[in-house]
């Protein structure tokens, strides 16, 4: 006689295939009906209460994937407790204010932890991470910014339960302070031993052998993800094999076998990038299944390429648009950035004048020639100007820059040789951290360069750029830039000019803000030599 868990199977399997089967899409070809139907089979409105019934311990990938990021939340969730109650120590006891009453801790100060980890919660600063490959601090400094100004104005206005006593003013700065900075910097070393000691995600990529191929090559590259593509999954079932590239990663099986693959592989990240005919129905099937399934999902969104990460959705009546905002920059941006400018690059001047001297010195004393090389590079809406840099080679060194065309090891029109002989003993010092770029401060102060910016081409590289990429002119190019933080000398032309695009489509000053604060580890790890 059957059991009760046996009919209860067997009473949602009849329903599954009475509610799953697949719907025939007007147009659609025979071939992708049957693709659709593979994925529908599976995609019931019971299908996540089948799937517990017939298997009830979640595959390799999804154990692996659920451990990792319940261990990231709880590492997280600590040392933002651990920092708050630090900032409010040092705000209470070794800040003094003009109270003449002295202020402790009271019994209920313990209510700070859930607080912390409840704010927190809602600014979303733990659930950002499980849907993302590249997880950084750096991108959530505002958030951390807004729990810091939060816990502080919070811990003022409850004082009379949390302390004996009252806060003053710099108390509260203090707190503010420290616990922007505590967190921060507790955050950046969690994610780094996270990092280290976790096993790498596991990821497949749905779509093309080119797409495939290119997101392995970036994983790979990648300083702060600690992912692998360990194969490829074909959106289309009759696309050949990939004979024709042994560099992308090994096809695994097509677009009906999706589900087992995913089991059969321990895959936890699945990377949806479909090329130029992929049928969006085909992707919005893949992504239901995928989520389904339970392990994570990314998509790699042409349209961005396009319009940016900085656009706006808009909710009309249930129809989502996408508001895209104008390139470039306007006046009032145009101002602050400006003003960003002449402030950093004359306090940057100030700070690094002995270095500038000594810098000089050793050029003027290691080599015959001037101090400074200054080369027509071409800036904003297409103007000459003459950049200056610390002269790092010999003189006459583009005389001869045609003779060693040959050894050039940069792509798509750049000219770059990892050991090129015109650079001098002191030049090749210089290069190592850039310090040969100093002099540019000085071309930001005259308004040429900025301190951020698209990257600064000379005449034969600009000649090559066409079309719609040299709309990356409309903005001032900059002593760094993404070009420099994703490595200025691994970079084709053809991928860079998308980059300085985008920036014109993305600025803000938060975004001159994170490009600045990372260009500094990228020099000192020479990661773009």
């Amino acid at each position: 006689m059957a059991s009760a868990e046996d009919v209860k199977r067997a009473k949602l399997r009849e329903r599954a295939d009475r509610t799953a089967r697949p719907r025939r899409v007007r147009g659609s070809s025979d071939a992708v009906g049957s693709r659709r139907a593979a994925l529908y089979t599976d995609m019931g409105p019971v299908w996540e209460s089948i799937r517990r019934l017939e298997r009830p311990d979640d595959g390799a990938g999804v154990r692996a994937l659920m451990k990792r990021d319940a261990l990231q939340r709880r590492t997280l969730s600590v040392v933002d407790v651990i920092a708050a109650y630090v900032a409010l120590l040092v705000a209470v006891y070794a800040v003094k204010g003009d109270s003449v009453v002295s202020v402790t801790l009271s019994p209920l100060a313990i209510l700070v932890a859930p607080f912390v980890v409840l704010a927190s919660k809602v600014i979303g600063l733990y659930d950002r991470d499980q849907h993302l490959l590249r997880k950084t601090t750096l991108d959530e400094m505002p958030q951390i910014l807004y729990l810091a100004v939060v816990y502080a104005l919070t811990t003022w206005l409850a004082e009379t339960i949390l302390l004996d006593g009252y806060l003053t003013r710099p108390q509260v700065f203090t707190l503010t302070l420290c616990t922007f900075v505590l967190v921060t910097l507790g955050r950046f070393l969690v994610r780094a031993v996270v990092l280290a000691v976790t096993t790498r995600e596991r990821c497949i990529v749905l779509g093309s052998v080119a797409n495939a191929h290119r997101i392995s090559a970036k994983l790979q590259d990648a300083r702060s993800t600690n992912a692998v593509v360990v194969g490829r999954v074909a959106i289309d079932s009759s696309e050949p094999q990939d004979g024709m590239d042994r560099r992308a990663p090994a096809k695994l099986g097509d677009f009906r076998s999706l589900v087992e693959i995913v089991d059969a592989h321990a895959v936890e990240h699945v990377i949806i990038a479909p090329g130029p005919d992929g049928e969006e129905e085909e992707v919005l099937d893949a992504i239901r299944v995928i989520k389904a399934l339970g392990v994570k999902v990314s998509v790699l969104p042409r349209l961005l390429e396009v319009v940016g990460s900085s656009s706006s959705f808009d909710d009309v009546n249930g129809i989502w648009l996408l508001g895209v905002r104008h390139f470039g920059l306007s006046r009032s941006s145009e101002a602050l950035k400006r003003t960003t400018d002449l402030i950093g690059a004359s306090v940057a001047l100030v700070v690094l004048l002995p270095l500038l001297l000594i810098l000089a010195a050793a050029v003027k004393l290691s080599s015959r020639g001037p101090v400074f090389f200054a080369q027509k590079r071409i800036g904003r809406q297409g103007e000459v100007f003459r950049m200056l840099k610390f002269r790092s080679m010999v003189v006459g060194a583009d005389s001869v820059k045609e003779a060693l065309r040959g050894r050039n090891e940069a792509e798509g029109g750049l000219f770059k040789i990892d050991q090129d002989p015109r650079v001098t003993r002191v030049g090749r010092l210089m290069r190592r951290i850039s310090l040969d770029e100093l002099p540019q401060l000085l071309n930001v102060l005259r308004g040429e360069m900025s301190l951020v910016g698209p990257r600064p081409l000379v005449p034969d590289e600009d000649a090559l750029i066409e079309g719609w990429q040299r709309r990356r002119l409309a903005v001032k190019p900059g002593m760094t830039g993404l070009w420099q933080i994703f490595g200025s000398a691994r970079i084709p032309m053809q991928e860079m000019v998308k980059i300085d695009y985008l920036y014109g489509a993305n600025w803000s000053i938060w975004l001159d803000m994170k490009i600045l604060l990372r260009t500094v580890p990228y020099i000192l790890g020479r990661r773009g030599q």
